[in-house]
């Protein structure tokens, strides 16, 4: 991290930074800010769901990034008006019920049918090829059942419980392949992809021993991954999430020394064994 290097962890300007920057962290927490990561990839999810019924081989296009921009504008404004306050989307920080599960995939849906609104006139088609993409946002959700605390004075996370573990990530490797299987089916080659890319996280989680690391890289690398592949056909949705991305990463830096979220997961010499 560029930042990390400029600005030392014992160096003075760290310390004098790290006050000011440390409010900002204040807020970006209090308003959950980052879940705006799921929110806005449901809702290019849609666009893209669109765009691929309107034409299969559709890639790399910008042209529509108004539309998109204003479509993941409106969606944050729902989440931060509507869901937080009314502690309706809580990924990540408490084990979830069946119930609230439910409404969470509920939710998924409406921010996906959003984000495709207006934009194809075969909606059949569209509600179709929605599902599978329903199926793995479920398969994802289920990683987040685990809640991890960050100890401070060690700058290390550790997951609160463990319990369930076997049924949940199961659970979550089923979604998986069923996402990949009608992917295949439906000729999505996004939907398919992804799916087979992110299955390998939630199966190392569930078949090694419980480390935190192997729960870290199945919460954060299916977000950005899907992230990313969406980018394929919504090309000017790279831009928003590498904003949000550098905020989060520059801010954590400051306010715990500690450069989060990371393409990297740190691991010492006991963990090679694990």
């Amino acid at each position: 991290m560029i930042v990390s290097r400029i600005f030392p962890k014992d160096s003075e300007n760290y310390r004098k930074f790290s006050v000011p920057i440390s409010r900002i962290s204040d807020y970006l927490n209090k308003f959950s800010l980052m879940q705006l990561f799921i929110v806005w990839s449901l809702t290019v999810v849609g666009i893209n769901i669109s765009e691929g019924v309107n034409y299969r081989y559709a890639y790399w296009n910008s042209s529509d990034w108004f539309d998109g921009l204003s479509k993941i504008i409106m969606s944050s404004s729902v989440f931060l008006l509507l869901l937080r306050r009314q502690n309706l989307w809580v990924i990540g920080y408490k084990r979830l019920s069946i119930k609230e599960i439910i409404t969470h995939l509920f939710l998924a849906i409406l921010f996906i049918i959003f984000g495709g609104f207006g934009k194809t006139n075969d909606y059949y088609l569209f509600f179709t090829n929605m599902v599978p993409y329903a199926i793995s946002f479920l398969a994802g959700l289920l990683v987040f059942q685990f809640k991890l605390l960050l100890d401070k004075e060690s700058g290390e996370w550790v997951v609160e419980n463990w319990d369930g573990k076997i049924f949940i990530l199961m659970t979550s490797c089923i979604l998986y392949i069923f996402s990949v299987v009608v992917g295949f089916y439906l000729d999505d080659p996004l939907l398919s992809t992804v799916s087979m890319v992110n299955l390998p996280f939630s199966f190392v989680a569930l078949v090694f021993n419980s480390h935190v690391r192997h729960l870290q890289r199945a919460r954060f690398y299916p977000i950005m991954i899907s992230c990313l592949f969406l980018c394929v056909r919504a090309t000017w949705f790279i831009l928003p999430l590498l904003v949000l991305f550098v905020t989060f990463r520059t801010v954590n830096y400051f306010k715990y020394g500690i450069v989060y979220p990371s393409f990297g997961v740190d691991w010492d010499e006991s963990s090679q064994f694990i």
